[in-house]
C-alpha cells in the first residue's frame, strides 16, 4: 500500500496544472444599440424613457426568437435591425433626420464573419429597409457597396419594398432641422444631440448564433442638416461595421468622421487578431483613450467568438441592450 501511495503522489504531481477553466460559450447571444450622444436622464421623461426600453426589448425579442430556434446570426441581425428601422424612435428608416434640403438619405451595411462577406448602401431614398438592401446587395451582387439611384434600382431589380421618401418623416425631426437651420446653418448635429430629450440615432446588431458564427449590422439616417451627400461611417466595412468569426462582430455609433478615419470596428477586431487583447481591453482602448485622445465622440457594441459582450460609449449616454441564453439587459445611461 505505500508503494502505490508514492505511485499515486507522482502521478499527481506530474499532472499539468490548469490554469484557467476554458470560457464556456453561450449558445447565442446578440447585442443592440440605438445611437450614443447627449442622452441625460435630466431630459427624459418617465414616459419617453418606457417608450424606448420597449422599443429595446421588442429588437431584443426578435432576435432572439431567431437565434433560440435556431436561426442564423446572420437572419437574427437583419430582423432585428428591420425592427429598429421601423420604429420613429431611432434615426434609421422611419424617423431619419433630414438633410439640408429637406429629405432623407440612408445608409447601412452587413457583414458575415465566418466568410467575412459584406454589403452596404449609401444615399438612398426610397428602399423601406436599408438593411435588407445591403444584405441582399452581399448575397446577390459582385459589389459591396452601392449607393444612390444605382442602389434603388438594384433594390427593384430584387423586390425590396419602395416607399415614397416622405414615409420617413417625423414632426420631431423637422423641428430639430428648423433649430440647426435658424441657430448655425451651416453645422450639421448628430440625432442624439439636438437637446430636446428624445434624442434617437443610429441602430445597430451583432450577433453569435448557435454555429459560432457572428454578425454585423448597422443603419443610419445621419446628420442633421448634412449636405452635399454627406456618408457616415455607418456603410463602411471597418469603420462603423465588422466580423470575423476569429474575433469579434462590432457595430458603432457617433461622430462618423472619427470612426471612418481611425477605422474603429476593425482596430477592435485588430487588436484582439494581432496583439492577443481581449474584447474588453481591445474597447476600452478605442473608446475610451485612443478615440477620445483624437477628439471623436461615440460608442460601439460588440460581442466575440466567445459570447462576451461589450458596450462601451464617451457619451453621455447610449441606447442598448443585450440578451444571452435568456438573461437581458438594456440601458439608456451613462449611469446605468
Amino acid at each position: 500500500m505505500k508503494y502505490i501511495w508514492i505511485t499515486l503522489l507522482i502521478v499527481s504531481c506530474q499532472m499539468p496544472k490548469k490554469e484557467k477553466m476554458e470560457e464556456h460559450r453561450p449558445e447565442y447571444a446578440l447585442v443592440i444599440h440605438g445611437g450614443a450622444g447627449t442622452i441625460l436622464k435630466s431630459k427624459m421623461t418617465a414616459e419617453m424613457e418606457k417608450k424606448y426600453l420597449d422599443a429595446l426589448n421588442e429588437a431584443l425579442d426578435t432576435g432572439e426568437n431567431i437565434l433560440k430556434k435556431g436561426g442564423t446570426s446572420l437572419d437574427a441581425v437583419e430582423a432585428t435591425i428591420k425592427i429598429l428601422e421601423d420604429n420613429p424612435l431611432f434615426n434609421a428608416g422611419k424617423g431619419a433626420v433630414f438633410t439640408h434640403e429637406g429629405r432623407h438619405e440612408l445608409d447601412a451595411s452587413i457583414m458575415t464573419g465566418h466568410d467575412q462577406k459584406a454589403g452596404a448602401v449609401a444615399g438612398v431614398t426610397a428602399v423601406k429597409n436599408p438593411i435588407s438592401l445591403a444584405r441582399t446587395i452581399m448575397e446577390k451582387s459582385e459589389h459591396v457597396m452601392l449607393s444612390g439611384s444605382g442602389a434603388e434600382q438594384f433594390a427593384t431589380l430584387h423586390n425590396l419594398e419602395s416607399v415614397t421618401n416622405d414615409y420617413f418623416s417625423t414632426e420631431s425631426r423637422w423641428q430639430s432641422l428648423e433649430r440647426i437651420k435658424k441657430s448655425d446653418p451651416d453645422s450639421s448635429e448628430l440625432s442624439e444631440s439636438d437637446g430636446l430629450g428624445d434624442g434617437k440615432g443610429t441602430v445597430g446588431c451583432v450577433a453569435l448564433d448557435k454555429y459560432g458564427h457572428l454578425t454585423a449590422g448597422t443603419s443610419t439616417g445621419g446628420m442633421t442638416n448634412k449636405k452635399y451627400n454627406r456618408i457616415g461611417d455607418s456603410p463602411i466595412i471597418g469603420a462603423g461595421t465588422f466580423a470575423d468569426d476569429n474575433t469579434c462582430a462590432v457595430s458603432c455609433t457617433g461622430h462618423g468622421e472619427y470612426f471612418i478615419r481611425f477605422t474603429v470596428a476593425r482596430d477592435i477586431a485588430a487588436l484582439m487578431e494581432y496583439k492577443g487583447s481581449t474584447l474588453k481591453e481591445a474597447c476600452e482602448f478605442i473608446i475610451h483613450d485612443n478615440l477620445v485622445k483624437k477628439g471623436g465622440e461615440g460608442g460601439l457594441i460588440a460581442i466575440d467568438k466567445n459570447g462576451n459582450i461589450e458596450m462601451p460609449f464617451n457619451s453621455e449616454g447610449m441606447y442598448r441592450g443585450w440578451t444571452k441564453n435568456g438573461e437581458r439587459e438594456v440601458k439608456i445611461y451613462r449611469e446605468d
